[in-house]
């Protein structure tokens, strides 16, 4: 079996312009975001050091390369999803050769992403978003993480977009968020009155205490006046989770907002706009999760099934 190591330097195996260049034109051509193209270079790190390990480098990998090396992640147990990203990041790099005329072939032309439909993504039901959104934790931020909880089940940001909303971003009277998305990409999200009015009282009554004189743009704020992590806040949805009996991540509560719309009668259009989704294909995963559980209810309670 073929060996794949730690990430070490793509830079080993092609001239330091050239991965600039693809990253370049990854930001300028594509208008990915900083965070994906972070995932990107990692990714071709990884690659790069397999074709190394293997006698072989980017510049002249072949078909049956790039196969081995997902078999490989497959084989470690990595994430469908993880190696969804891989594929997708080699392709994308391969694409970029030929266009720039640095290869007379793509090597990653007929490698085909994985049925993403496979996972079908986890949603609580009501009476455990009840509970996540009644829980409380003691201490001195327990109107930030409340409001940071009732805020992405309103409005199924990602956790990026989560932390990174500035106080001029909401819009109280007319019931938005202004969010910047995937790509810098920005978009108009609604926001309930039951969410604004959790901000509301957060910002007025504890976050001064939490930033004591200090001064942030940013709404959700630790102590040294900074914005949230995402990883402190995913540490602050595992703590509630905990307390409450649910394995909880922000990824699970941006799901039960997407799928409980579409069982109440939202429309796919309407709901890629609000999850900010480029292509309806991807909001189009959350019809599966509806339609699995009207099958769940009728299998349970109809006398013939």
């Amino acid at each position: 079996m073929r060996s794949c190591g730690s990430p070490q330097g793509l830079r080993n195996t092609f001239p330091v312009e050239l991965p600039e260049a693809f990253l370049t034109y990854l930001s300028v051509e594509k208008g990915l975001a900083k965070n994906t193209l972070s995932s990107y270079e990692t990714d071709l790190r990884r690659f790069a050091l397999f074709l190394n390990e293997n006698k072989s480098d980017l510049s002249s990998a072949t078909a049956h390369d790039i196969v081995d090396f997902i078999d490989l992640l497959r084989g470690g147990g990595y994430a469908l999803s993880s190696i969804c990203r891989y594929i997708s990041s080699i392709k994308a790099f391969y694409k970029y050769l030929m266009i720039e005329k640095l290869r007379d072939d793509d090597p990653a032309e007929t490698i085909q992403l994985p049925k993403k439909w496979e996972r079908v993504p986890k949603a609580l039901g009501m009476e455990d978003v009840r509970a996540l959104l009644a829980a409380r934790h003691e201490g001195r931020t327990v109107r930030r993480d409340a409001s940071m909880i009732e805020l992405l089940y309103a409005s199924g940001l990602r956790v990026s977009e989560l932390i990174a909303i500035k106080l001029g971003d909401i819009n109280f009277e007319a019931g938005f968020i202004r969010v910047l998305g995937k790509g810098d990409k920005e978009r108009v999200v609604p926001v309930n009155a039951r969410a604004l009015t959790s901000i509301k009282e957060y910002i007025h009554e504890e976050r001064p205490l939490i930033i004591n004189k200090k001064q942030s743009a940013y709404l959700f704020v630790t102590a040294s006046a900074r914005p949230m992590t995402r990883q402190r806040f995913w540490q602050t949805l595992k703590a509630v989770g905990q307390q409450i009996g649910i394995e909880l991540s922000p990824h699970t509560i941006r799901h039960c907002f997407a799928t409980h719309l579409l069982e109440g009668g939202a429309d796919l259009r309407s709901l890629q706009k609000m999850l900010g989704h480029s292509d309806i294909s991807t909001t189009q995963i959350y019809t599966k999760v509806t339609t699995d559980r009207i099958k769940k209810v009728f299998n349970k309670y109809h006398p013939r099934a």
